[in-house]
């Protein structure tokens, strides 16, 4: 099969073990990335399986009508930035291993860099020092203060884990469904919403973005926070209301946010008023940008691409379309 990979940035799939599963066919890294549907079309036009690397572009029904040729997307997680009705009606397979085993631990650690960041001012300290001005100000211990997790799935369990080895109480908030997981396997979960947000140090988004949890976190909820108090958040931008975050932070409430994540990515305008808040800390979306997390998340993508070489796909999320 003709596949391409777009948005392969830094060209580093082609390195890593999990290439190998793409031997058999004709493949075509793209290391940029197009916004233009009609130049992305041009770049495609014979690609018969597109390979997406996460969000980074959106699969629209403008673009999927220009690829009359093409029969597979495949991709891995959640597909919020693909039009998965214009597939169907193009004839194009969306395959997908949402349910992928084991966690980011890229992810979960990239959590807690952000959280040490944020207490121990480390951006600050680190251009202070280089600046030749030696210290700059006086951060704040983990042990002992609470670690708000809201979303009861594996990077967050991962996450509380190093929480505990630094000494922190660890408290839940989630669905009603994991709430009550929480609370079968033993864990801490909030009185109420209410106090979950107004009584953690930190609080930290470990939710998938689906349409029942986009602006889950309100602007209610984040003036609830404390003013000294820090939000981080590594999932999905898209979880806090439109404008929340912004408008929180002006306000004191909360006192700090560290961020990988955006509502438009990548976000290059060093001037945007969220980016260039003097209270956020901001990462590139780089939570899973490790070696190993995509060689392990690539070689699921391959194999589907394999498996529908093959007449056996996996993880089909349209599966009405295969055998039209």
């Amino acid at each position: 099969m003709k596949v391409h990979i777009l948005d392969d940035w830094f060209d580093t799939l082609r390195g890593l073990p999990c290439f190998d599963l793409l031997a058999d066919h004709k493949v075509t890294v793209w290391t940029d990335h197009e916004p233009d549907p009609a130049a992305l079309a041009t770049r495609l036009a014979d690609a018969e399986a597109v390979v997406l690397f996460r969000e980074r572009t959106k699969v629209t029904r403008d673009l999927l009508a220009r690829l009359p040729k093409l029969r597979l997307i495949s991709q891995r997680g959640v597909w919020p930035h693909v039009d998965v009705e214009a597939c169907t009606e193009a004839g194009v397979l969306l395959c997908s291993n949402k349910g992928a085993d084991g966690a980011n631990y890229a992810a979960a650690e990239l959590t807690f860099a952000l959280i040490l960041a944020a207490m121990r001012q480390l951006p600050e300290q680190m251009a202070s020092a280089k600046a030749g001005q030696w210290q700059v100000g006086v951060g704040r211990t983990l042990r002992g203060r609470r670690l708000g997790l809201y979303g009861y799935g594996r990077i967050g369990r991962v996450v509380a884990d190093y929480a505990r080895a630094f000494g922190m109480e660890v408290v839940w908030w989630a669905s009603d469904a994991g709430r009550d997981r929480a609370r079968a396997a033993g864990e801490t979960v909030a009185p109420s919403r209410a106090a979950f947000f107004a009584d953690s140090d930190i609080v930290s988004l470990h939710l998938r973005l689906t349409p029942e949890t986009r602006g889950i976190v309100t602007a209610e909820d984040l003036a609830a926070m404390g003013p000294r108090s820090v939000l981080v958040n590594t999932s999905r931008a898209g979880l806090i209301a439109p404008g929340a975050l912004l408008a929180g932070l002006d306000a004191g409430r909360p006192g700090m946010a560290a961020v990988d994540v955006f509502d438009s990515e990548p976000l290059t305008d060093p001037a945007d008023p969220l980016l260039a808040h003097p209270k956020l800390i901001a990462t590139p979306h780089i939570g899973f940008v490790t070696e190993d997390e995509f060689d392990k998340q690539f070689a699921d993508i391959f194999a589907q691409v394999n498996a529908y070489a093959e007449g056996a796909p996996i993880h089909m999320v349209n599966p009405s379309v295969y055998g039209r």
